[in-house]
């Protein structure tokens, strides 16, 4: 196995932190990025390094790739994943909170791989995931600011892989269902008070009503597909949406 080196953001927890661990399992290491100083330690666990990083701001997303190449001299693997949900009627949505969502979720995935594109580029190799949702397929009420970036994503991930594939880049969107963890289990007392329905509900009723699959989905579900899409058996896997949303597009 060849070693490579991955920045995975919004590392310190959920989604971010299985693929972090995964990766650092598999043997590759692994710079975690994320606003949370709980990042660090977590870093030194997997044995490898944090940078902190409020990735709404242009200059923190050039910094968190200059750290990645000073720390370990070049950069393989981008893991796009930092986020947040912010649930709320259009008529009541802050502006400032569109900004950021748009900033975090859709500008900074773009600068990110803007700034790593040149050395993958030069090595003619480069594995590009960014961490969108069912939301990036489908719309729900309440989730403006979510499902636009969402969507962006998406566009952002075809029109990269169409522009990577000669240098041996693949760009690859994971598309996934609600997942255990905080951010999600944070979100159930958001739906519950939107939509008027007790917490308890909000599970059965809203988030696993369109799916086949009656249960939540675990964050090293989503990992392990990372691992399938850095690989070199999935060199020619580029530009596609992986959908884990058990069943929910499927009618």
């Amino acid at each position: 196995m060849t070693q490579r080196v991955a920045l995975v953001t919004g590392g310190a927890s959920g989604i971010g932190l299985a693929i972090a661990t995964a990766l650092a399992n598999a043997g590759h290491q692994v710079m975690i990025c994320d606003v949370n100083d709980n990042g660090r330690a977590l870093a030194e666990q997997l044995g490898g390094a944090f940078v902190r990083a409020d990735l709404t701001r242009r200059e923190e997303c050039r910094r968190a790739v200059d750290a990645t190449l000073a720390q370990f001299g070049r950069l393989d693997i981008l893991v796009n994943n930092a986020g947040f949900q912010h649930i709320n009627p259009i008529e009541t949505f802050a502006e400032d909170m569109w900004d950021t969502m748009i900033a975090l979720m859709l500008t900074a995935p773009f600068l990110l791989t803007k700034y790593a594109w040149a050395g993958m580029q030069e090595r003619k190799w480069g594995r590009i995931i960014n961490i969108g949702s069912v939301h990036s397929m489908r719309a729900s009420p309440f989730k403006i600011g979510y499902v636009s970036a969402k969507h962006g994503l998406l566009g952002l991930t075809r029109t990269a892989a169409r522009e990577g594939g000669e240098h041996g880049i693949t760009v690859n969107l994971i598309c996934p269902a609600y997942v255990r963890t905080p951010l999600v289990e944070a979100q159930i007392a958001d739906q519950a008070r939107t939509r008027g329905i007790p917490e308890d509900a909000v599970v059965e009723q809203v988030m696993l009503a369109p799916a086949a699959v009656k249960r939540l989905i675990e964050p090293s579900e989503v990992a392990e597909l990372v691992l399938y899409l850095i690989s070199d058996a999935a060199g020619v896997a580029t530009g596609a949406e992986w959908v884990l949303d058990l069943g929910w597009t499927a009618g």
